[in-house]
């Protein structure tokens, strides 16, 4: 295997990470335009069931961190992350070739379990290398160009099958992660050498997470980290649904979907101007109070004039509420790494898996409710971001940013 030793230059790292990051915003949202094609050859009878594709993929990445964080931080950040990529392309290898939905499930879970590793071990490199606003900085920064894979994500898909099935899309899956593996292997040196790490022990284990789950900062952000992304899981797995169905754009469904991506990827170029400036928590705590005020507002216009479900309509709620939403992710997760230092492995996994395993348990049932109508995703989100907020207060001001 190889073994580099030079540290990358700061862009070429930013944009691996982005890459090792969008495995998992690329599985998720290069399949929505599959859903259809999806669901008539799997045999599905509830359409709705084929949202569980994105959730439990989601699910799957969440608890595949409690296993690639401690590794990352006994093993190293490159076993973690290349050991992962490879579960991935196995995962992606069981639903390609799955004859039912329910083996598709189980390849889209190994798939979820698989870009842990990347995820996990990113954000341990990140760390390792940045602190406090500078890496609220580099976060958004990676965010910025991370965003960029969602944004085409389903335009690949589209492309995908016009010339093939939606088995296809996933053998793009492998050929990207392939991609990865390589430049990971090739370009990133270990940030967590043998003699910096502690020697694996499950009472060295318990005593890490111990640590994390007994900071209340972490804990916190945790939970308001769950309430900024279980809005969105519901959104990601009813947007077919919502673009297609209600609104009839028809094949336009990837540029409406690349619009709203582009909107949380513009505010993450601007949260890496402002937090400098402003600090995480401030702009964290306006920015819930905004989606919660938009979001809440709209739903309160649908409840008294249907005709407000519109396309025009919708666009402006969601342009507004998910560029506001694009300047939680990086300062969210930010908040609730920074005080954990040198457990930095394990910390990313208990929040990783605690905020995902939240933000699912509230993102099936929304999308679930999904009835021909956007009411269920606009009250979650408006319910979720005000949560969020009450969170941020109860945190209170903490100490200033480093």
């Amino acid at each position: 295997m190889f073994n580099p030793r030079k540290p990358l230059h700061q862009r070429e790292f930013i944009i691996m990470v982005a890459i090792l990051t969008s495995l998992m915003a690329l599985a998720t949202d290069a399949m929505l335009p599959a859903f259809p094609q999806m669901a008539a050859d799997l045999g599905l009878s509830e359409y709705n069931h084929i949202q569980l594709t994105i959730s439990l993929f989601m699910l799957g990445a969440g608890f595949g961190q409690l296993f690639f964080g401690p590794l990352a931080d006994f093993a190293g950040r490159r076993v973690a992350i290349l050991s992962g990529i490879g579960v991935f392309i196995f995962g992606s290898l069981i639903s390609m070739f799955s004859s039912s939905f329910e083996i598709m499930i189980l390849g889209r879970i190994i798939m979820g379990v698989g870009v842990a590793g990347p995820r996990t071990g990113s954000i341990a490199l990140v760390r390792d290398q940045f602190s406090g606003r500078e890496m609220a900085q580099v976060m958004s920064f990676v965010m910025m160009v991370f965003i960029l894979v969602p944004a085409i994500a389903p335009a690949i898909g589209q492309a995908v099958l016009l010339v093939s099935g939606w088995r296809a899309i996933f053998a793009v899956f492998v050929v990207v992660a392939l991609i990865a593996f390589f430049w990971m292997a090739m370009r990133q040196p270990e940030t967590n050498p043998p003699e910096k790490r502690e020697k694996f022990s499950w009472r060295g284990l318990l005593r890490s997470v111990t640590m994390v789950l007994s900071n209340r900062q972490t804990m916190i952000f945790s939970a308001a980290a769950a309430c900024a992304f279980g809005g969105f899981i519901a959104y990601l797995g009813t947007a077919q649904q919502i673009f297609v169905d209600i609104f009839e754009v028809g094949e336009a469904f990837p540029a409406y979907f690349a619009a709203l991506a582009l909107a949380i990827g513009a505010a993450a170029l601007v949260n890496a101007k402002i937090v400098m400036h402003l600090g995480m928590r401030r702009v964290a705590k306006a920015a819930f109070l905004a989606v919660s005020a938009l979001s809440s507002g709209y739903l309160g216009v649908l409840l008294i004039f249907p005709a407000a479900q519109n396309l025009f309509a919708f666009m402006a709620w969601a342009m507004m509420a998910f560029f506001a939403t694009g300047l939680l992710f990086g300062n969210i997760n930010a908040l609730a790494m920074e005080p954990m230092g040198k457990v930095a492995g394990v910390a990313a996994a208990l929040i990783g898996a605690i905020s995902t395993a939240l933000a699912v348990a509230v993102g099936i049932p929304i999308g679930q409710l999904f009835d021909g109508h956007v009411l269920p995703i606009v009250a979650g989100i408006a319910g979720l971001s005000t949560i969020g907020f009450l969170l941020m207060i109860l945190a209170g001001p903490g100490q200033p940013d480093p």
